[in-house]
């Protein structure tokens, strides 16, 4: 038994917020970009910028792969992660930003059952009455019965809610693997499951199309850091409460980037997710646990 410090929701929650900030603006660029670039060649050109990126760093803790447990686990956490990205990125081109933000908002309820039965991960009354608060706060802001997209999009996003919500308990099960090893299997499995559907399917990319992609590989490579510092110090259901909060931040983007109005539902909604997510984070604090290494 290796003891791993206690869980830290405040660092964990700035971490996570830093995430969602990256990856909001990452699917921005996909979104404004619009159909016409498939979904694997998006997926295979981040993960390809994200391995490039970090290959100093594997190189300086290479000793970190001479023993690598759970390797199945990490593969599982890929293939999920592949699934997860390829039916965002192909649902963010074809459904308005809005209603792929309600549909994603059902992830957190989704990911605190899952740790609660796979992981033993304890959520009190307060974590289930703050996430009701929240989805309420979720409909009341984006109002998702006002807006229409077609099934296939549908259909995409309710893989990325199961699969999605896979790789978190993934990657909470993952807590002791360092950090480097994780993105490592995260970004070159990207790579290697992808590669195949991205070259049957190839579009040729003019340099200014290519560099813009690419840059979705820098800020989705941030991001992917960030998200595990997240999931290591943050509690489940914390964290699952927080990520609500990605409505403020994809409803400023919304406004800054697409021309998006406010009105004052949206205000109304938000109030009540923000104040669900700070009254998880800041209300309890961490205990120490002990997790095996094997």
């Amino acid at each position: 038994m290796t003891a791993l410090p206690p869980r830290n929701n405040l660092s964990g929650a700035l971490w996570l917020i830093t995430d969602m900030s990256l990856n909001i603006w990452a699917l921005s660029i996909v979104k404004a970009m619009g159909p016409d670039v498939p979904a694997a060649q998006v997926v295979f050109l981040r993960s390809v910028t994200g391995f490039v990126l970090i290959l100093p760093w594997i190189a300086v803790q290479r000793r970190q792969f001479r023993a690598i447990d759970h390797a199945r686990l990490h593969l599982l956490r890929v293939v999920l992660a592949a699934a997860t990205l390829t039916a965002s990125f192909y649902a963010i081109a074809r459904v308005p930003l809005a209603l792929f933000t309600a549909i994603g908002f059902t992830r957190p309820v989704v990911t605190m059952i899952m740790a609660a039965v796979l992981l033993r991960e304890t959520v009190l009354r307060r974590h289930w009455v703050a996430a009701a608060v929240a989805l309420v706060g979720v409909i009341i802001a984006v109002r998702p019965g006002d807006i229409s997209a077609p099934l296939p999009a549908l259909a995409a996003q309710g893989l990325v809610v199961v699969s999605g919500s896979a790789v978190v308990i993934a990657t909470r099960r993952l807590r002791a693997a360092p950090t480097v090893v994780m993105m490592a299997f995260y970004t070159g499995g990207l790579g290697l499951a992808t590669g195949l559907p991205a070259a049957i399917g190839w579009v040729p990319l003019s340099w200014p199309v290519l560099g813009t992609l690419l840059a979705v590989g820098l800020f989705a490579q941030a991001a992917q850091f960030c998200y595990l510092k997240a999931q290591f110090w943050g509690e489940a259901a914390v964290l699952s409460l927080v990520s609500y909060l990605s409505l403020v931040l994809s409803a400023g983007v919304g406004v800054l980037v697409f021309g998006e109005a406010i009105r004052t539902h949206f205000v109304v909604g938000a109030c009540l997710v923000v104040a669900a997510a700070l009254s998880v984070t800041l209300g309890r604090r961490p205990s120490a646990q002990r997790h095996p290494t094997a």
